[in-house]
């Protein structure tokens, strides 16, 4: 097995008396830098970013680690972690653990207190990275613009908003009132006016997921073109997605009004004027966000749906500062690396991700990476452990989707599973006769085992 050299340069002035750099001496087939991309008063976040600097590909690593006394890791994202008292274990999860010549990847932790690594060893291949030398670059003075994790956690008991508040981006990923990373899980409506009892509207359902499942966000699907839709029934459709707002502030939960349509701006002015006035009536809460475009098409990006977005996002924010808006991108929400390069001006503001693991794996998880190395933050809105129409044969892919559950959760994706409703397709949720009004422990079908499992 190819050995690593772990680098260490820490990036803030102060965490240790005299900075230094640990490399191991024997020649390496690839490297693994930490650092300290973060530090407050009694803890820091760190970074390794293992690189294959060979000329062929590795498949695999393992980097190991002890911190001293008083010195532990909270949370850890991007790798398998094992504790063993203050020995510490990272492995590459599913999709990270493939590098290609020249690539890399990387997995971060919180740290509570001001240890470092020491004893570390990388592969297994008993190679000390202790020791070192001064870096050739001194570290800054201060620390990183970005805002540090809370000191105190935030309440564990509480309603899903009583426990998070306001929302907000904060770099690639979503932090609660007090700067916190967060990621919601939750279960999305069928198209509102296709859905075949009012599942999504029931508030005794809405509190009971809450209680069961875990639920934090559910998201209104409210069809836009098909007959029977906002277009053509404007005020049913209105009403369903103000009952389901309404619901989720009196149950404490999250809730993403979709305008779900896929060619959006063919009703422009429609979306516009409709999210201006929601935004007006309830952007004042915590508990709502925007997602304006369900899947375009494959329109342009900067001809087509950027412009879209541009003008529903400023009927937005004239009325509605600071709520979370999620803007759907080319080929049915799956081109955010396209979307990465041409980004929408304005402030949180995620972009929207859709897969069916059936169909969709590794290569489209690799144009979230990219979307996330270029900065933007992601919201899966939609997702099937299934082929990409729903499910019509059946069948679930559940490795698959435990791959993109691993994948969401170690870059702090939120996500709302499809979809709340009774039928035969892999990803309707309920069995047949499936009360309207919850307790549904009994009903489940489909991937829903799968998903509420997921939630928990």
């Amino acid at each position: 097995m190819r050995t690593l050299r772990l680098v260490t340069s820490l990036a803030v002035a102060g965490l240790l008396a005299g900075t230094v750099a640990m490399i191991a001496t024997p020649a390496s087939a690839a490297t693994a830098a930490f650092s300290v991309t973060n530090s407050w008063g009694s803890g820091y976040q760190g970074q390794v970013t293992v690189t294959n600097d060979t000329s062929a590909p590795i498949n695999g690593w393992r980097v190991e680690f002890d911190l001293p006394a008083g010195t532990s890791i909270s949370q850890s994202w991007n790798a398998q972690q094992v504790t063993s008292g203050s020995h510490y274990t990272f492995s590459n999860v599913s999709w990270n653990g493939a590098l290609g010549a020249g690539a890399s990847t990387s997995f971060g932790f919180l740290v509570n207190g001001s240890g470092t690594p020491v004893n570390c060893t990388v592969n297994g291949a008993g190679v000390s990275c202790t020791g070192g030398t001064t870096p050739t670059t001194p570290p800054p003075t201060t620390p990183p613009p970005t805002t540090p994790p809370p000191t105190t956690p935030p309440p564990t008991t509480g309603t899903p908003v009583q426990r998070y508040g306001q929302l907000r981006v904060c770099g690639t990923t979503m932090c609660d009132r007090s700067g916190a990373r967060v990621q919601l899980r939750g279960v999305s409506s069928m198209w509102l006016n296709w859905e075949t009892a009012p599942y999504a509207e029931n508030l005794s359902a809405l509190t009971w997921m809450r209680d069961n499942w875990n639920l934090q966000v559910i998201r209104a699907a409210m069809g836009v073109e098909p007959a029977g839709a906002y277009l053509s029934d404007p005020g049913r459709a209105r009403a369903q997605v103000e009952t389901i707002i309404n619901n989720a502030v009196t149950a404490g939960v999250y809730v993403i009004v979709d305008w779900h349509a896929h060619e959006a701006q063919n009703n422009q002015s429609q979306a516009v004027a409709f999210f201006g006035d929601l935004a007006r009536r309830y952007g004042h809460l915590p508990n709502v966000i925007w997602e304006t475009w369900n899947e375009p098409l494959q329109f342009s990006w900067t001809g087509v749906i950027k412009p879209y977005h541009q003008a529903v996002v400023s009927a937005i924010r004239a009325v509605d500062p600071d709520n979370i808006v999620v803007l759907g991108t080319p080929t049915w929400s799956q081109d955010v690396d396209v979307a990465a390069a041409s980004p929408v001006s304005g402030t949180n503001l995620m972009y929207t991700l859709h897969f069916y693991s059936c169909t969709h794996g590794a290569s489209l998880r690799a144009k979230g990476d990219a979307a996330i190395r270029a900065g933007l933050a992601l919201f899966v809105t939609e997702w099937g452990a299934s082929n990409a129409d729903g499910g019509l044969d059946g069948r679930a892919c559940l490795p698959e989707a435990q791959s993109w559950i691993d994948w969401m959760r170690a870059n702090g994706i939120s996500w709302t599973a499809w979809k709340l409703d009774v039928g035969t397709d892999t990803t309707n949720l309920l069995n047949p006769g499936a009360p309207v009004t919850g307790g549904w422990n009994n009903y489940l079908h489909g991937h829903a085992p799968f998903v509420v499992a997921n939630m928990r």
